[in-house]
């Protein structure tokens, strides 16, 4: 069974997460440079076998676009130009990263911890990625 990635786009840094082998669980791979982000995904989609890469897209509370949404339709079209066997999709991440905080706050996670963007956004990623998973029905 092929696998999903999420994608938290920043334009600094971009959290990552994937789903276990059968798609039930999402959880956070890592946080890597946006400047690095091709590199790091044409190393690993093959090698995690993707099926399916969900970015999040950023949108206002208005569903307008944010400064950040153009340069994730950018990703979009790269993304299928560069693996043309892999369904990319945009899902909406208004609220995960102060849902990413939140569950990092409730499961005990140090403030120092917890002011580390890069596990935020990690965190996020995932959140994208499980929502995406139940919306599918898997």
């Amino acid at each position: 069974m092929k696998r999903y990635l999420a994608i938290d786009f920043g334009l600094k840094r971009t959290g990552i997460a994937v789903s276990d082998e059968n798609n039930i669980i999402a959880y956070g791979l890592t946080t890597v440079e946006s400047k690095d982000l091709m590199t790091f995904l044409k190393a690993q989609i093959p090698k995690l076998a993707i099926g399916t890469i969900v970015i999040g897209e950023p949108k206002r509370m208005d569903t307008s676009d944010s400064h950040v949404t153009a340069n994730v339709r950018l990703l979009k079209e790269a993304l299928a130009s560069n693996f043309p066997d892999t369904e990319v999709v945009l899902m909406d991440e208004r609220f995960t990263s102060k849902m990413a905080l939140q569950s990092l706050i409730q499961g005990g996670v140090s403030k120092k911890k917890r002011s580390n963007k890069a596990l935020i956004d990690e965190v996020s990623a995932t959140i994208i990625l499980q929502s995406f998973m139940q919306l599918k029905g898997t």
